[in-house]
């Protein structure tokens, strides 16, 4: 193990603060993920949230953990109003299309999957279905009902919300009072079979026109949403484990409720660090499916859309997207993707250069402190805008060693060209291709400027000779003159 995992720390949802991180189990993290109910294709605004858990899990890695990540797929139970209430997501969708709602889940994975391999994600160790873990919810249920917070009706059972609170803190994780949901919550309609509007189904009785069903203690019916994952969780890592994440949205009913089930059920808190990932905006505005405020990966890809400029590479979206922390509200507009690919390039391209560089005696500044400030950056609450921007430096570093300014040794390049690519290869997850065709032609059309640069110079046609270096400039690219001739690079 690393030196280096004791000194990483974590915002903990649940305590408002960083916190070393410390697993349960030395050398080992369980880490769970709230995945897509599969009704529809994956937005860009979901896959801020899984690219944010896959650079949790690959810098959880690097530092040596073996992780056992768990992210699950919602393939029944998810109501449209994300309450109890409304048509199951998936079963109306393969009735609007009259075909089999495992078609609808089916189709959905498989963009699902698609879309996250094109982000360059490393798939999860475990991927449960909550369609295939019936049996775990139904025992849960029946846990629940023996420890007298649950309550059945009709073919229904609901969590107790208020019995559970008298021992326990139903809003430990988001911050809400149980008296001022109450104060502030409608009575209840007279279909409802609720004691408390803050009461929440672990199983919802099928009415005759579901089609999604399963036979239970308590009447055909099926599984509460928040109860999924409780069910797969503890199954797969056991009654307590270390990190809990998901999309800023789930923390309050969802992720409440999950602990309270847990709470309920073993007496004991499930998780140690909850992880929330913030939301992605499309020009200032909140993107979601069911606004239809928003911009799907292939329309980003193919620059088959209407808001932004052009089409934007899965590795620019990616790096994009990481240019802001995980917490943070990021928007996605074409002057912010465009910045992105900028970027990218430059960084990209300055790394190409490792390989390259001269070898010299010895080095002229301590490579340690650009590897060291990798670390610093992940280590707090995985800042990946702050690992970028030491990269960055970094690249300049390069640079100066190629013009001649700075200088390494052969063990430092070394050390360097490995500690690089790690970081930006195994924690950032992009990717060291760039477009070789536009490279090529970018290439031809230098080097004619290059040529008439020199053919002016040679004429003492000082004036045209500075006005192409400094409309190159202008356009961000440097032409670097050496004693081998003239060559460039983007500007940094």
């Amino acid at each position: 193990m690393s030196d280096a995992t004791s000194s990483l720390h974590i915002y903990n949802s649940l305590s408002g603060k960083k916190e070393q991180f410390t697993p349960i189990e030395d050398k080992h993290v369980g880490m769970y993920v709230c995945g897509p109910t599969v009704y529809s294709n994956v937005h860009l605004g979901n896959c801020r949230t899984f690219i944010s858990f896959d650079l949790v899990y690959r810098y959880l890695k690097h530092l040596g953990y073996s992780v056992r990540y768990v992210r699950n797929i919602t393939d029944a139970g998810h109501l449209e109003h994300d309450a109890d209430e409304g048509e199951d997501r998936i079963s109306k969708k393969a009735r609007l299309e009259r075909i089999e709602p495992m078609e609808v889940v089916q189709r959905y994975t498989v963009d699902f999957h698609q879309t996250l391999a094109a982000f360059n994600t490393l798939p999860p160790n475990i991927e449960p279905t909550a369609t295939g873990h019936i049996i775990e919810q139904i025992e849960i249920v029946k846990g629940i009902l023996a420890s007298g917070l649950a309550y059945e009706v009709s073919g229904s059972v609901y969590f107790d919300v208020q019995k559970y609170n008298e021992s326990n803190n139903y809003g430990i994780l988001s911050g809400r009072k149980l008296e001022d949901m109450i104060h502030n919550t409608r009575s209840l309609s007279r279909q409802s079979d609720k004691r408390s509007p803050q009461d929440f189904a672990l199983w919802k009785k099928a009415e005759p026109q579901h089609i999604m069903r399963w036979p239970s203690p308590w009447g055909d019916g099926f599984p509460g949403w928040h109860l999924e994952c409780t069910a797969m969780s503890t199954k797969y890592l056991g009654e307590q484990f270390d990190i809990h994440g998901g999309g800023m949205d789930l923390k309050f009913p969802h992720h409440e409720c999950e602990i309270a089930q847990a709470q309920a059920l073993n007496q004991k808190r499930p998780v140690n660090t909850w992880m929330h990932a913030n939301m992605l905006t499309l020009n200032g505005k909140k993107m979601a499916k069911s606004t239809g405020k928003n911009i799907l990966p292939n329309e980003l890809f193919s620059g088959a859309n209407p808001v932004l400029s052009k089409a934007f590479s899965p590795d620019v979206a990616r790096f994009f997207m990481l240019h802001a922390h995980y917490r943070s509200i990021l928007d996605l507009s074409s002057d912010a993707l465009e910045a992105a690919e900028k970027g990218y390039k430059r960084l990209i391209q300055g790394i190409e250069l490792l390989a390259d560089l001269p070898i010299s005696d010895k080095s002229s500044t301590d490579i340690n402190t650009h590897i060291s400030s990798y670390f610093d950056a992940m280590n707090d609450d995985f800042n990946s805008p702050v690992l970028i921007a030491q990269l960055f430096e970094t690249v300049k570093l390069i640079h100066r060693v190629k013009q001649g300014e700075d200088t390494l040794s052969k063990s430092d390049l070394e050390k360097l060209h490995k500690a690089v690519h790690h970081f930006v290869l195994d924690v950032l997850g992009l990717t060291l291709t760039s477009n070789q065709s536009e490279d090529t032609y970018l290439d031809k059309a230098l080097s004619v400027l290059i040529e008439m640069r020199e053919q002016a110079r040679a004429n003492k046609d000082f004036a045209t000779a500075d006005r192409i270096r400094d409309e190159l400039l202008a356009k961000g690219i440097q032409l670097k003159d050496g004693k081998d001739g003239t060559t460039y690079g983007l500007s940094s």
